[in-house]
């Protein structure tokens, strides 16, 4: 089975679908509210990868269910540091995912991405939902 982050590492964003429970969380390191859900969480990470520049893993650290994932990527030229935090549940299936990101211009940069995109977003994950 792939790992979370070997499929990220190629890019194969049917199998991080895959991965994520249906009940899942995603907390945005640049908006207030938590987004619930598979289609809206599929939605951003669809669209999250195409925004980052460079993206790559620098460390994992695992306890059990929780893993903490230290990336570096690129937006718009500025170089950021992020953790993904996931949390399994008991069938190995995303529950939570929170996304952290330093310095503040980078993630402020990150911010204007994932807003212009953010209509395309809702429209992605509402398409998807009418599909399953």
């Amino acid at each position: 089975m792939v790992t979370f982050r070997e499929a990220i590492d190629a890019k194969d964003m049917d199998a991080v679908e895959a991965m994520l429970a249906d009940e899942v969380v995603f907390r945005s390191p640049v908006a207030f509210k938590p987004y619930p859900g598979k289609a809206m969480t599929n939605a951003i990470l669809r669209s999250v990868v195409e925004v980052f520049e460079d993206f790559h893993y620098v460390r994992e650290i695992h306890d059990g269910v929780k893993h903490a994932l230290v990336f570096e990527a690129k937006v718009d030229g500025l170089e950021l540091t992020g953790c993904d935090f996931l949390v399994f549940d008991e069938e190995g299936k995303i529950i939570d995912f929170m996304v952290m990101v330093r310095p503040l211009k980078a993630a402020q940069a990150l911010s204007v991405r994932m807003a212009e995109r953010y209509p395309g977003i809702q429209a992605a994950a509402m398409a998807w939902a009418a599909a399953q």
